[in-house]
């Protein structure tokens, strides 16, 4: 009874639910990536805010320091604020898809002279 129509069936609907589900794992994907390259500019924001606070600390050019520390893709558009306080660095994650907006990340670092006397 249920011969070779069946299976052409089946075959079909496997075909319609993989058709369903690779959109979802395509999304997952960048998502997931995207979540990479996020954490990977915070990642490098605090360091470049770290290696400014020493270079602070011992009287030497802090923003320059910041933003050697910086990868090339997060150097341009940068912000670096080097006033009163800690070294804050600022950059902005590059989003993977077209026309969606970069992902702002701030970092913060300084080194408290006071710390160590008590």
């Amino acid at each position: 009874m249920g011969g070779r129509g069946e299976r052409a069936g089946e075959h079909g609907q496997a075909a319609a639910e993989l058709l369903a589900v690779v959109p979802l794992l395509l999304g997952a994907l960048f998502a997931l990536a995207q979540l990479a390259v996020a954490g990977y500019a915070l990642w490098s924001a605090g360091d470049a805010a770290r290696a400014g606070a020493r270079a602070a600390h011992v009287g030497g050019d802090a923003e320059r320091a910041a933003l050697s520390a910086l990868p090339f893709w997060l150097e341009d558009g940068a912000r670096i604020d080097v006033s009163d306080g800690p070294v804050e660095v600022g950059v902005g994650a590059p989003a993977l898809l077209p026309g969606l907006p970069e992902i702002p990340v701030n970092a913060a670092a300084g080194l408290d002279p006071q710390a160590g006397d008590g």
